[in-house]
């Protein structure tokens, strides 16, 4: 069929026939349609990262940095050098240290001082007579 010059001024047809081209049809879907069938060679190039799951957004404002009580019992005297220990007390919240944990051992008789500390904890050092400050 020959096309007549109405019809060609009627709107044009590169690559898709004449009709579908003139407005949004025919492309293939709008957005992110097709990623996973037809525009799959198109997803491999420009976006690899598209599915799957990314990392997580913490939503938790405190931070805490515990010590157990092997821990401070292998870092003793780098904290004595540090000046973190004072008249057989261990300043351990300016040390930087918010919580100390029950596991492992500490066997010298001192102060404690520290914001948090686990019930367990607390029970080791009261019987090694080791008092702890905390809030």
């Amino acid at each position: 069929m020959v096309r007549t010059k109405t019809k060609k001024l009627r709107g044009g047809h590169y690559g898709r026939g004449m009709k579908s081209g003139r407005g949004k049809g025919k492309r293939g879907g709008s957005g992110m349609a097709g990623l996973g069938g037809h525009k799959k060679i198109w997803l491999i190039i420009h976006d690899k990262n598209h599915y799957g799951v990314h990392g997580f957004t913490s939503h938790s404002t405190t931070y805490e940095n515990p010590i157990t009580l092997r821990q401070l019992n292998d870092r003793y005297e780098v904290l004595k050098a540090s000046g973190y220990v004072e008249n057989d007390v261990i300043d351990l919240e300016s040390a930087g240290y918010t919580k100390l944990l029950a596991s492992g051992n500490f066997e010298i008789k001192c102060k404690i001082k520290i914001p948090k500390a686990t019930e367990k904890s607390i029970n080791k050092l009261s019987n090694h007579g080791i008092t702890i400050e905390h809030d």
